[in-house]
């Protein structure tokens, strides 16, 4: 009787054990899991947040500013295409020179379906002050894409400002999701690199 009454008690012993020790071992152990799980979702979603800026790999900063039938465009309704953003004028003489490469690129390119983005086109934001010169220099050299943009403050441009333009012709290119993969390209360099974009 004796021996049983301690087998009994040691039983109960052991339960108790597992109550006290083991239970509040397992809320512990639920509740690492779950602040892992938090702080992976949280790390995720840093890693997969997009930071502005003009470096390449960084999403280009947004722009909106005046079309020259009065209407409002802005960078984000070309997302999904591949967009250059070129900063030009017609007094500037480096940038008229430059022009010809960028239409022939364009109508090249315009169509093509590319690794991150449909289409090809210019978003030209003019520098000018002369309204008057400005849209005669856009029919002059046949910059025939419909997205220029001007507000027509010179350098004091504001989206010139954001873009930290110091010297103009200047350009970035983005993919179709807003991003920056080069900046500058002149001459063949931009044709060059349009076709290393090219979905194959």
């Amino acid at each position: 009787m004796r021996q049983l009454f301690k087998k009994t008690n040691l039983a109960y012993a052991l339960a108790d054990a597992k109550n006290t020790v083991w239970q509040p071992a397992t809320n512990s152990i639920l509740l690492k899991i779950v602040i892992l799980t938090i702080s992976l979702q949280l790390g995720s979603l840093n890693l997969n947040a997009q930071e502005t800026g003009l470096q390449v790999g960084q999403i280009a900063p947004e722009i909106t500013n005046t079309k020259p039938n009065g209407e409002q465009l802005s960078l984000i309704d070309l997302r999904g295409k591949i967009v250059l953003i070129d900063f030009w004028a017609s007094w500037c003489r480096p940038c008229r020179f430059e022009n010809p490469n960028i239409v022939r690129a364009y109508q090249k390119f315009k169509d093509e379906t590319f690794v991150n983005g449909n289409e090809f086109t210019v978003l030209s934001i003019s520098l000018d002050k002369n309204k008057k010169q400005w849209l005669e220099a856009i029919n002059t050299d046949n910059l025939e894409w419909n997205n220029h943009i001007s507000d027509l403050q010179g350098w004091y441009s504001e989206s010139a400002q954001k873009y930290n333009i110091k010297s103009i012709p200047d350009n970035f290119l983005i993919d179709g999701e807003g991003k920056i993969i080069s900046r500058n390209l002149r001459g063949p360099k931009l044709e060059k690199t349009l076709n290393q974009l090219i979905k194959k």
